[in-house]
């Protein structure tokens, strides 16, 4: 697609995306009460508490019309049934990551966090301007389901290692916790990956069915005492240079809300995007200060012949989904082409900004 002409077709749909003013008076007497299941601890450090966050909002925005009840991975579903248990109508909301569902939904993958892919703004301008929010609609509507980003983590870790990574041939037979596009990419160097629950990655690590676990970063993770089962944490963020947290509503339960309700949700959920990216960017600072220095924790950079390694890797796992699943297809051609557009200015805008910071010791 050329870019003249992907411009003019990304603002078509930015257009379709741009939220309506809302003014929550529709059937001001008719009140509605959701149950919202999540892939999370309850009240767990700003993943949990950024589902708390959202139904604050709800509530808060729709005049006390909306109230959703959070429940923690494990109360109502298992933190891995969150797709099913929404898409059921077993709760009319579920706070979880798309990436989780690859088996159900291949393409879900590629809204979650894509190796080598777009950062967070690039995410975010793609979902909110350039029609990955339509295509992430039409996916999920066959399942009966409508999507939203509600929170982002921000750039991920690479994950903690029990040994130091020196060559290519040190991945060889490691057993990995890592979902999505990433895991396969490293199933094809010769690690084998695994998929669970966050709550269960301590225990894997410390009796020996995992020897490294990418989580989310440093606030989440010395929350889960990952520093305490492994020594090296890996800084080479390959795996996802962003990490977008879905809101997902039953669709039958969102057709039976007024219009003004309907806008109650999506503003909200805007705003528990925006709030968590800011949210992750403090904390994880604080937290990788604390590890370092309190705790003794390594980091580490994985070596070139890795990197270069994970990122053909990458490429074959990503053409392999698209060649073997049309809606996959359809998702791929429409984030390759919106990261083709923002790429450059990335570059001569915020990393050359970070990269003059640096140089100067700013």
């Amino acid at each position: 697609m050329q870019r003249r002409q992907f411009l003019k077709t990304a603002g078509i749909g930015a257009a379709g995306v741009a939220a309506a003013p809302f003014v929550a008076t529709a059937n001001a007497s008719e009140t509605y009460t959701w149950d919202m299941v999540t892939s999370w601890p309850k009240n767990f450090p700003a993943l949990g508490t950024g589902a708390n966050d959202f139904a604050r909002r709800v509530e808060q925005l729709s005049n006390g019309r909306m109230r959703i009840r959070v429940h923690g991975a494990g109360e109502l579903v298992p933190a891995l049934e969150v797709f099913d248990a929404v898409a059921a109508g077993t709760a009319e909301m579920g706070h979880s990551a798309s990436y989780y569902w690859r088996g159900k939904v291949a393409a879900s993958q590629f809204f979650t966090a894509v190796p080598f892919g777009m950062n967070t703004t690039e995410m975010n301008a793609w979902l909110y301007h350039g029609g990955g929010q339509e295509l992430w609609d039409d996916i999920y509507a066959n399942h009966n389901l409508k999507p939203f980003a509600v929170g982002n983590t921000g750039t991920q870790m690479a994950g903690w290692f029990k040994k130091e990574i020196n060559s290519l041939a040190d991945m060889q037979g490691i057993r990995l916790r890592l979902p999505g596009l990433a895991g396969e990419a490293m199933n094809g160097i010769g690690v084998t990956t695994v998929n669970m629950p966050g709550s269960e990655i301590f225990t894997s690590m410390q009796t020996g069915v995992l020897d490294a676990a990418d989580w989310v970063g440093p606030y989440n993770d010395m929350a889960f005492g990952l520093h305490q089962v492994a020594d090296y944490y890996y800084t080479s963020v390959w795996n996802e240079p962003t990490a977008v947290l879905e809101g997902t509503v039953n669709l039958d339960a969102w057709n039976a809300l007024p219009d003004d309700l309907q806008d109650v949700i999506r503003e909200a959920a805007r705003a528990s995007n925006l709030a968590m990216i800011s949210e992750f960017a403090y904390r994880n600072a604080q937290a990788l200060e604390t590890l370092v220095d309190e705790h003794g924790v390594q980091l580490r950079t994985f070596p070139e012949d890795v990197m270069a390694a994970l990122y053909e890797s990458s490429k074959e796992a990503i053409q392999r989904q698209v060649d073997n699943d049309d809606e996959s297809r359809r998702v791929w051609e429409s984030y390759s082409a919106f990261q083709k557009v923002v790429r450059p200015f990335s570059d001569i805008g915020e990393y050359a900004y970070l990269k003059g910071r640096d140089s100067v010791g700013a």
